[in-house]
């Protein structure tokens, strides 16, 4: 009899023990499809292409270490700046992959050639348009997202960076007239776009790497670049760099993503963390971008570069002509359907 009053008070103590410690030391929490994640200590990689010490490169610290102080230093990042993983693009595709965990960089089209509906010429002319364009839940952004997550990718944040234009090795003979030749060879990107929008506005488009683009300015080999903007062109060009014209003839957008397994692997905490620390950086870029832009204007004039200024007027016949000439030669490379619902309210 006291052997089994014993038994039984052994597992009931037993069974209490199993309750507790299910209770005080689980750090999980239940995801939408009611699977518990357990938030554990992580180690991630996060590239992007800028130099150290840059603006990006000052923001992705910021928000590294945003991150580890929200999740009590259990997520931890290494920052590898200047392409050190890779190309971009090549390191989207690692990052879909899960070999790499994370990059802050433009939308590369390797794999997908419509993402580049991301950086189409004119969609925008000034940054109220820009951020209407580019708002959380709209046709652009929610088709965006979706063709990175067929990648294996989750997008956190957008990351507005500049309107684009032209670096010139020497100055053009009449910029704003639509009606004449430069006579002028300009490096574009491998992007439809890009070569369409730099022979609409009067330039001999030469598609070349962006790693090679710079060698290909000194040498000679083109009269420029299009593709960058005043921040880009004063960090890796502006010792090439003779003339700048900021037409606006894109919007660049970058996008902080990471890879869908790893997201997938976090608990709904981590997951609603990581959204409000990439919300911070979208709208705190905002706010300081188009100061930005202003600010690497004028750092280019100070290292003797010519910024020509263009009138509404002129940068309005930019953006037409682009958009009559332009548009209905590359919409079916981004999707006839997409581009016409992203543009139908555009004049």
């Amino acid at each position: 009899m006291k052997m089994k009053i014993f038994k039984k008070m052994s597992l009931i103590i037993v069974s209490m023990v199993l309750l507790i410690t299910s209770i005080t030391g689980c750090t999980s929490s239940t995801s939408a499809g009611g699977e518990n994640k357990e938030s554990k200590a992580r180690k991630w990689k996060i590239g992007h292409v800028r130099p150290k010490g840059t603006v990006v490169d000052n923001d992705v610290t910021e928000f590294v270490n945003n991150v580890k102080e929200a999740s009590d230093g259990l997520i931890e990042i290494e920052i590898y700046p200047s392409s050190q993983l890779g190309d971009y693009n090549v390191v989207q595709e690692r990052v879909g992959m899960a070999d790499i965990e994370m990059q802050l960089a433009p939308a590369g089209t390797n794999v997908d050639k419509s993402l580049g509906i991301s950086s189409a010429p004119y969609l925008a002319t000034n940054w109220d348009e820009a951020r209407e364009l580019f708002k959380r839940d709209g046709v652009l952004i929610n088709a965006i997202e979706e063709k990175f997550e067929k990648q294996g990718i989750k997008v956190i944040a957008s990351y507005p960076v500049y309107f684009g234009g032209i670096a010139l090795a020497k100055e053009p003979k009449d910029p704003a007239n639509l009606q004449v030749s430069q006579n002028m060879k300009i490096r574009v990107p491998g992007i439809k776009s890009y070569e369409a929008t730099a022979e609409a506005l009067g330039y001999m488009a030469t598609p070349i790497p962006y790693a090679e683009a710079f060698t290909a300015m000194q040498t000679g080999i083109v009269d420029g670049a299009i593709g960058s903007g005043a921040e880009g062109y004063y960090s890796s060009f502006r010792d090439v760099t003779k003339c700048y014209l900021p037409l606006n003839d894109h919007f660049e957008m970058w996008y902080l993503y990471m890879s869908l397994d790893v997201w997938n692997d976090l608990s709904d905490d981590e997951k609603k963390m990581l959204e409000e620390i990439g919300l911070k950086l979208e709208e705190k870029r905002y706010e300081t971008a188009e100061a930005d832009q202003k600010e690497f204007e004028n750092k280019l004039k100070e290292e003797g570069i010519k910024v020509i200024e263009f009138t509404d007027e002129e940068l309005a016949n930019f953006a037409k002509k682009v958009r009559e000439t332009v548009w209905p030669e590359i919409k079916d490379e981004f999707g006839a359907e997409l581009f016409d619902s992203v543009t139908e309210n555009i004049k």
